[in-house]
């Protein structure tokens, strides 16, 4: 079986976003982050937007912070 966060930071590294949604549904809030990270880098507002509904408040500011740009 694999090792949580090994397979978190694999997700990560192949930018595998489904994966990773996967593991934050688990309850795994570096998942949370590493989706935020892609999401803004990608500028994604609709990655965002989900993970700010489902209760990220990084997610919720970053988005805040892109839209009013």
């Amino acid at each position: 079986m694999t090792d949580p966060e090994e397979a978190i930071e694999l997700a990560a590294e192949r930018g595998d976003t489904a994966e990773l949604r996967k593991w934050a549904a688990e309850g795994y809030s570096d998942a949370v982050d590493l989706l935020v990270e892609l999401a803004t880098e990608r500028e994604d507002l609709d990655e965002l937007r989900r993970l700010a509904e489902e209760g990220s408040r990084t997610a919720a500011e970053v988005l805040a912070e892109l839209e009013g740009e």
